[in-house]
Formats: C-alpha cells, structure tokens, sequence
C-alpha cells in the first residue's frame, strides 16, 4: 500500500512465493525512464491496452505525443504538463523469478532530493541513456550513477533507450559508442560486469524480446538482464529500522507511516518507537501493496498501523525501531565524504543539506580532519584548510536539529548519506563514527 495503485495486478500470490526485490530506475531527465517503466508493466501485461489508447489520446491533445507510456507511472497533473517525474512512483510486477517492486525515480535536477529517497531504497537499478544523437552521457546520468553507488546500489543494468531515434533508426555503431561512455563512467565508481543492452522504451525493442529490429544484437534482454539479478543478503538478525517516507491517518485504521524495512523484521503486536520524534506504540496491522501480511522483513515496501500515534506525532524522516533498541539520534558525527562537485571551496563552518535515508537536514560541516588518498586510503593532509571537487576527507558534521543516523559499519543502509546544496549533489559520504544526542 506504498502509493495508491488503479489497476488491478494480475494474482496476489507473489507476496509470498517469489523473492521481492526494490529496483529503481535512474538517469538523466527525459532519456525516457517513465516511458521505460510504462513499456515493461503493458508487455508485461500488467496495463490494458485501452488504458494506453486513452493516455495516447490525451497526451496528443496536451501537445505531449509519445508520452503515453510514461503516464503510467506519472499520476500527477503537473508532473503530465511539464512533462517531467516530479516525486517517486512505486509499481510492483512480477516475472517467474522476481516480485519486483519498481521505483520510478526523477531525473531532473530540481527533484534529486526525491530520486535520492528512492535510491536509497533500492537494490538494484536500471540506469537509462539515450541513444539519441547529442545525447549519451549526460551531467544527471553521472550524478546518479555515482550516488547509486554511494548510498549501496551494488547491482546495476544500464538500458540504451531510444535506439529507435538514432541515425539510421537501431545504429549499432552508435550503441557502441554509448556503451564505451558508460564504461568510462561506471567502472572508476566500482560497477563491474554490467549488462549493458540496447532499447526502445517507446517502440518495445528488446524488453521481452529482441525483435527485427535489433538483429545485431545478440545479447540479453530487459527481462532477462532483470532475471538474472541476485538477491541481496536480507538483515533480519540487526534490530528494526523503517525510515518513514510518508504518514498517511486512514478512516477506520488510523495512523499509517509508510516505509521500506531496511534491517529487522516487523510483527504484529511488536512495540516500537519513532525517533528523533520519541513517540511509542504498537503494530496493529501491516500492508504491501493492498496486502494485508503477518510480518515485513528487509526490503519490504510497507505501510503499518500503529496504535498510540497521532498523523501529526510523525513526519517524513523520523525511523521506527524496537523500543528496547531505539535509533540512534546523534549530536554529532564523524563522516567520510567525496567531493562530487562544488563550484569554490569547502571549509568549516560550511552548513549544506544531508539527506540520510527519508531525513533532510541542514549540517555544520564543523572540522576538516584529513583528506585521504583514494589509491590506498592513506592520509594526505591533516587538518586541511579547505577541500574542493574530487577530494576525500574525514570530517566532523553537526546537524542543526535532531537526526537520526547509524554508523555504516553496524547499518550501512542509515549510514550513507548525499550532501546538497545550490541545487545540485555535492558530496556523497558515510557515517564512520558518532556521537549519540541525549532525547
């Protein structure tokens, strides 16, 4: 019950039979990642074809042809009129193998904020570029690329859409030049053995099935390249930890945090606590996806009734625990960081937003400590004067009000986090230590 879904899926036995995994579908604003993810649910037979034919219809009367598969996933009135994803989108679908929860994240630079919660939630990503002339690798493809990495995407199939608009339509030529701008950018980040495969989002090439069209191509499919992703160890034996997304008051249920469980298992009747907020209560009901279950465990997209909470006692950002191993809020922390981008220089005092899971707050970075050799760890410089684009460093960060964060070595999932400022990621880092703040 993440988001409100207003189709019916096909069979409710996935829940329980088939692995679940969270994939999240990045890159650059408008290489064609909604038209993407509309494409796999209608072949996949998840969308009727008359649904399609109605948003057709629509799209070309708002001046907005070929846009009809990516109004699937994007619901919102200003999101079909400027023609951009604006929030996170989550739809489930299955294959033999997988029940995939998708999240349809945006590309454009003023909606990061909403691509990083979704990253963060993810274990594997499909990573989109066009193939388009003057397009390839684009300033948004290298942002996301390089925050999949940083806040734990270890899985990553990259699709080169648009194969259908290169010249000639379907250039192998021109996918191989693609390809060779997506190795140069992944494989210094640590993405190794990526599937890279040609596409057309909107004309369907190559999702299920290869076709006519791509006769050259003689490796996987979409579908295949999905089938073929591993699932990620599930951290049942750490205590509970759901960064809340949303709070939603329900008529006859009451109070539900929406979330993704990132370590632990969450049971009925279980008590739990939501910090920095400090507010107690008890699981009365847990749903995925208009499912009702017994038990959420790591991974798991999930909206839960809690008894003893008011909608306003919550807020996007707070994380649910056990009562008996609260999370951690810290008065400070010790962070290593990587300098994306930033057009001067980084001193003390620098206050930018961190976004660590669902949370975003404003943080002194309050020393400079050392920067690090990226080679071999060691240190170059103690106690710098200033640090800028390209650099690692060890640094002390004090938020500005109460945060929840966990050190990466005990939960790497609350441990990462991307740094933002002027509109764009400047830096992207972990918790290596910390202080705890008393609540």
């Amino acid at each position: 019950m993440v988001k409100k879904g207003s189709y019916s899926i096909k069979g409710e036995k996935m829940a329980q039979e088939l692995p679940h995994m969270n994939l999240v579908v990045i890159g650059h604003v408008d290489h064609g990642k909604s038209t993407l993810v509309g494409r796999l649910l209608f072949e996949h037979g998840e969308i009727p074809q008359h649904i399609i034919d109605e948003y057709k219809k629509e799209s070309e009367e708002k001046g907005k042809a070929t846009f009809e598969f990516a109004w699937v996933m994007d619901r919102f009135k200003e999101e079909r009129e400027r023609g951009v994803t604006i929030d996170l989108t989550h739809r489930k679908f299955e294959t033999d193998k997988y029940y995939f929860t998708i999240i349809d994240a945006p590309g454009h630079r003023d909606f990061v904020k909403n691509m990083i919660t979704g990253t963060s939630q993810a274990d594997a990503a499909v990573l989109v570029v066009s193939a388009r002339e003057g397009e390839g690798v684009m300033a948004q493809t290298k942002e996301h690329a390089f925050l999949a990495r940083t806040l734990g995407v270890s899985q990553i199939i990259v699709a080169i859409n648009k194969m259908d608009a290169t010249q000639p339509p379907y250039n192998e030529a021109r996918f191989n030049e693609v390809k060779d701008q997506v190795t140069k950018l992944l494989a210094p980040i640590g993405f190794k053995d990526v599937p890279i495969i040609p596409i057309s989002g909107y004309k369907g090439d190559n999702i299920l099935k290869t076709g006519s069209n791509l006769t050259w191509w003689k490796g996987t499919t979409l579908m295949e390249s999905l089938n073929a992703l591993k699932i990620p160890p599930k951290p049942t034996d750490k205590p509970l930890r759901i960064p809340v997304e949303d709070v939603y008051s329900i008529t006859g249920i009451g109070t539900v945090p929406v979330g993704r469980v990132e370590t632990g298992v969450i049971k009925i009747n279980d008590k739990v606590i939501f910090m920095p907020a400090n507010k107690s209560g008890e699981v009365k009901s847990i749903e995925m996806h208009h499912t009702t279950m017994p038990k959420a465990e790591p991974g798991d997209n999930i909206g839960f009734n809690v008894r003893g909470i008011g909608k306003n006692d919550l807020k996007r950002g707070d994380v649910c625990g056990p009562q008996t191993n609260p999370p951690t809020v810290v008065k400070s922390f010790t962070a290593q960081i990587v300098v994306l981008q930033h057009p001067s220089v980084i001193a003390a005092g620098y206050k930018p937003v961190f976004h660590v899971h669902t949370a975003q707050v404003a943080c002194r970075i309050d020393e400079l400590i050392k920067t690090i050799n990226p080679k071999d760890g060691t240190t170059l410089k103690d106690k710098p004067d200033f640090i800028k684009a390209g650099d690692i460093a060890v640094v002390k960060v004090v938020p500005d009000r109460p945060l929840v964060l966990e050190k990466v070595s005990e939960f790497a999932q609350l441990g990462r986090f991307a740094i933002r400022d002027m509109g764009m990621t400047v830096a992207a880092g972990q918790c290596i230590d910390l202080e705890k703040a008393t609540v």
